[in-house]
């Protein structure tokens, strides 16, 4: 007999699958994600804003704390030898001003009146030249039109100064501004160096010992460089215009001493183009009284640059601000984007800061051998062919 199978109630029938259900994720996490952005959005749209209305504070305080950084090592020299550091402090900050005042009043006085002198010989010297010209490379040139246009521009020249003599207001506003953020700048200076040791204390207090002597030695680093860096460009300022001088001196070129404390400052402390502003003025005043002259002084001038690039300034700053040129070039050029004039005055000293800090703790290695990093080696010496021939004797 077959035994029928076993069959439970619900097998071999076809059984239905399970509903699975589906749930759509919820719409929380959406508008999380828009507030979280909108609020990011809100409070970088604000720090920006904040920043843009600061920027001029902010500036100031990077120039007082670079001048703090300078001044550094004069007042802690003299807090050495018992003066109180609030009382060191406003000493150097005295000498720094009267030494601004005493250039401003040798200077503004020269530039006006040999400026306007320049205007009214103009017409005789393009005629000079231009006969210099005609004589020399055989030439017909005609001095006429040139002096049509110099006279024109001496009009417009005239025009202007009325123009500005108009707005003596806005001229004012402009001086005053100008010796306010001075003043800022000095006022933010001594408490950075009167108080210097407490404000590294406080800012010291909130950092644990390995990041304090990080602070302390890249502080330590910055006055180092930018006292080094001031002080390089003192001792090339001298030195340029000491020789400005008696050049200027054995041409009787007038106003000689004020016009070689103009070159040696202007040429060493505007970077990049401050030799070529600095030899203008004297150029200038050469060539009024004499085309030859100042030819002459030109000459100097471009010498001069050449034994300072190649002799003098590698000598000086070898020490100091070891500074690639392209380093330096371009650090100018993005500290006058950032900041303007300051920014570019400031730009060569954060630089070798950054340099120098940033060499202290970057690792480096051993460079493979290969065509492309082996070192030119200078040709060698050329034997003279007299001790070659006293040898065979």
């Amino acid at each position: 007999m077959t035994q029928a199978a076993d069959v439970r109630p619900g097998e071999g029938e076809a059984q239905e699958p399970a509903e699975v259900e589906f749930r759509l994720p919820g719409w929380r996490w959406i508008w999380r994600l828009f507030a979280i952005f909108w609020l990011s959005a809100g409070l970088a749209w604000l720090t920006w804003s904040l920043l843009r209305g600061l920027r001029g504070l902010l500036l100031l305080l990077v120039a007082s704390l670079f001048v703090s950084f300078a001044l550094e090592p004069a007042v802690s020299y003299l807090a050495k030898r018992g003066w109180r550091r609030g009382l060191a402090t406003l000493a150097c900050l005295g000498a720094i001003a009267l030494v601004g005042i005493a250039l401003l009043v040798l200077m503004v006085p020269v530039l006006v009146e040999q400026f306007l002198a320049l205007v009214d010989a103009a017409p005789e010297i393009v005629e000079r030249v231009i006969g210099w010209l005609n004589s020399w490379f055989g030439l017909d040139l005609s001095a006429a039109d040139l002096v049509a246009q110099l006279r024109e521009a001496s009009t417009n020249l005239a025009n202007v100064a009325g123009n500005i003599a108009g707005n003596v207001f806005l001229i004012t506003a402009a001086v005053v501004g100008t010796v306010f953020k001075l003043l800022t700048i000095a006022l933010f200076t001594f408490y950075l160096v009167a108080d210097g040791p407490r404000f590294r204390r406080a800012v010291c207090s909130l950092l644990p010992p390995a990041q304090q002597r990080i602070v302390l030695d890249t502080w330590e680093v910055a006055i180092d460089k930018t006292g080094a860096y001031l002080y390089s460009r003192v001792v090339l300022a001298v030195v340029s215009g000491a020789g400005a001088y008696v050049v200027m001196r054995l041409l009787g070129v007038g106003f000689a001493l004020p016009l070689a404390v103009w070159t040696g400052l202007v040429s060493q402390f505007i970077p990049t183009i401050g030799t070529y502003i600095a030899m203008a003025l004297p150029l200038l005043v050469a060539t009024v009284s004499s085309p030859l002259d100042g030819a002459i002084l030109l000459g100097y001038f471009t010498g001069y640059q050449q034994l300072e690039n190649y002799v003098l300034s590698p000598k000086v700053t070898a020490q100091t601000m070891q500074v690639h040129p392209a380093l330096a070039f371009g650090s100018v050029i993005a500290g006058a984007s950032i900041g303007g004039a300051i920014g570019a005055l400031l730009a060569l000293p954060a630089a070798a800061i950054a340099q120098a800090v940033g060499s202290s703790y970057v690792r480096r290695h051993e460079v493979i051998v290969d065509e492309l990093t082996a070192e030119e080696r200078p040709p060698p010496p050329r034997r003279s062919r007299w001790r070659a021939f006293g040898r065979r004797g």
